[in-house]
């Protein structure tokens, strides 16, 4: 790889729209059955800079594009606090664009996400909690499950811009119904409060197989229920709708650590009455069956690649494209969904490394414009859902965890809340 690497057709929204206040990022954890050694832990971080050089890197401007920039040092390790994915400066982007991060038994990654989606960043946390048990235990963990070899070389593939590769012939059309969005009382402070519920994996899969459909399908429609329930409507005939971020590998295949990833809107128009739960099932679920198909993946895919392949917008200067790419969004971007639910789906780790390790987290930060957001993921036969939101009133976790007792699922909740 070169010192430098240009961003992937997904990463160019992310810096353009970044705000003073807000950045795009997520979070993976692994809570271990130990507390974690920061000395050794930095030797991991260090030990893996050959291995990611598309996560090891910062962000700076060009004169017509952003690029990344390969670092020479590891980042430091840094305790965590109370408050996840405190805002990611500019100062800090040119500096390194991920963090590590770790606090009692944890150890978290943060990344701004121009380097990589969920499910490139799991693989990170992975290896780096691999490399580090490796340490911590003098144990060999082989390169299964999502953990990659430490020595090895890394592959073309692992670094190339799925985009590109993948575009359909023809681009699909982003026209579709705004959605609504609840209000809500922002922390003055920035405060971003983490409630994680977890929920036996094994009897959310029944219950969503009861209703007919997936469990990401199930959590949605869960989901758009509360939303009904919260908001003032109506909304100028906006819909109530959730964004579901769909891994294009699974759909499209590579094995890039970049993002791969594009989102799909499911939900319902409020104004043709209430909805049972079984009926907002099989909305959301028919929705993603027709949504979600190599063919449509590839024109959603061709609809952002071939813009910027137009050569008056690739001579454009960069503040030009910057003001463009902010139009866009406000356009077709966070206007058309409610909330995330991004569902990174059951996952597993290596036997010599599970010993060891008890849960497995993934948590996206609010939106500019909407102050909650939901991340799930399924480990060791527990599903973690991640509820965060920048809003003083814990409205939307209570009515929607409610429901989910109310359903039947044993569920444990914890939380970052202040006293």
């Amino acid at each position: 790889m070169a010192d430098w690497m240009r961003l992937d057709n997904a990463a160019l929204i992310f810096p353009a729209v970044r705000r003073r206040d807000w950045t795009n990022a997520f979070r993976v954890s692994a809570t271990l059955k130990e507390p974690v050694e920061p000395e050794l832990l930095q030797q991991a971080v260090d030990a893996l800079l050959p291995r990611f050089p598309s996560m090891y890197v910062s962000l700076h401007r060009g004169l017509f594009w952003y690029y990344l920039q390969k670092l020479k040092r590891a980042p430091r390790v840094r305790q965590d606090g109370a408050c996840p994915l405190i805002h990611m400066t500019g100062k800090e982007l040119r500096e390194c664009c991920l963090r590590v991060l770790y606090y009692e038994n944890r150890i978290a990654v943060e990344c701004f996400h121009a380097l990589t989606d969920g499910s490139g960043g799991m693989v990170f946390l992975k290896t780096l909690t691999a490399q580090y048990l490796s340490l911590r235990h003098g144990i060999s963990i082989p390169a299964v499950e999502g953990v990659l070899d430490p020595l090895e070389t890394p592959h073309p593939a692992e670094l190339e811009d799925s985009f590109t590769r993948t575009a359909g012939q023809v681009p699909l059309s982003r026209k579709e119904e705004n959605s609504l969005h609840l209000g809500g009382r922002r922390e003055e402070d920035g405060f971003l409060h983490l409630t994680i519920a977890s929920v036996p994996e094994a009897r959310l899969l029944e219950l969503a197989h009861e209703y007919g459909c997936t469990v990401t399908a199930f959590l949605c429609a869960v989901m758009l229920q509360s939303i009904l329930k919260l908001a003032r409507l109506p909304q100028g005939g906006r819909w109530a709708k959730v964004t579901v971020p769909v891994n294009l590998r699974k759909v499209l295949g590579g094995e890039t650590l970049r993002n791969f990833a594009l989102t799909v809107n499911v939900g319902v128009d409020p104004r043709l009455g209430s909805y049972t739960l079984r009926e907002l099932t099989r909305a959301v679920q028919s929705q993603l069956e027709t949504q979600v198909t190599a063919q449509q993946m590839a024109a959603r895919v061709a609809a952002n690649v071939q813009p910027s392949q137009n050569f008056l917008i690739k001579i454009l200067p960069l503040p030009i494209k910057n003001f463009a790419l902010r139009m866009v969004y406000r356009r077709v971007g966070e206007c058309k969904g409610s909330i995330n639910v991004s569902n990174l789906g059951k996952t597993g780790l290596p036997e010599e490394m599970a010993a060891y390790v008890r849960f497995l987290d993934f948590t996206i930060g609010p939106q500019a414009t909407y102050a909650n957001n939901c991340s799930v993921v399924s480990y060791g036969g527990v599903t973690r859902i991640n509820l965060i939101r920048s809003t003083v009133e814990p409205r939307l976790e209570r009515d929607f965890l409610t429901r989910l007792v109310e359903l039947g699922l044993e569920v444990t909740v914890d939380s970052n809340e202040r006293s």
